[in-house]
């Protein structure tokens, strides 16, 4: 977006004023409004140049124009993007296989992203689509704790696909696993610490022998 017309570059003859804590003052002609943003040491800003008279407020510019730009790049920085991960089944999977599908589901919804759960169907399983239909329920059964059926199951094609939302953020899983691994550290360390006090008063006792 362009920036607005600021103070001279506002070329119109009147402009339905607004002061610098949000009064209204009415419709004034240009030239009363430069004068009263002079008066303030403020500045005249069009803030919709499109009503009849054009709105304008008395601010201070270069204070709003900081500000704006600072909220933007906060909201940058916390912006944490979801991304969706994929996992294919096929309809008649072995136990020990399942394990290891639903334990990357388990980890991809605990990091925070969406899963899209893709069952293959091949020849003579196309017929039975209920197969692919139950083992999607049973996942996301599976998975409750961690994540929500976003998308039901549904046949596409040769595919049945379902798709697992997580049910915290991305920026919540993430500080919640650098709240473990900080945990993890600190008790990695207090052994070392605990043998280490542990030691000193047998090196005490033998001193006072």
């Amino acid at each position: 977006m362009s920036e607005p017309r600021i103070n001279d570059r506002i070329r119109v003859p009147e402009v339905r004023l607004v002061g610098p804590n949000g009064e209204q003052v009415g419709i004034v002609r240009v030239e009363d409004a430069l004068r009263l943003a002079a008066e303030a040491d403020l500045d005249l800003v069009e803030v919709a140049p499109m009503a009849k008279p054009p709105v304008a407020k008395l601010m201070d510019f270069g204070k709003y124009k900081y500000e704006a730009a600072m909220k933007a790049r906060e909201a940058r920085k916390n912006q944490v993007n979801t991304v969706i991960k994929e996992i294919k089944l096929r309809p008649k999977i072995d136990p020990h296989d399942y394990a290891t599908k639903k334990g990357h589901v388990v980890r991809f919804l605990g990091g925070g992203d969406k899963v899209k759960v893709t069952i293959m169907f091949r020849g003579r399983e196309q017929s039975r689509p209920e197969l692919g239909y139950r083992l999607l329920q049973k996942l996301a059964e599976d998975v409750v704790e961690l994540g929500t059926v976003e998308s039901a199951p549904k046949q596409d094609g040769r595919n049945m696909i379902m798709v697992l939302a997580p049910t915290k953020k991305k920026s919540e899983a993430r500080a919640e696993q650098r709240r473990k691994k900080d945990s993890a550290a600190a008790s990695a360390e207090a052994p070392a610490d605990a043998s280490t006090e542990a030691a000193a008063p047998a090196e005490e006792t033998v001193a006072a022998e």
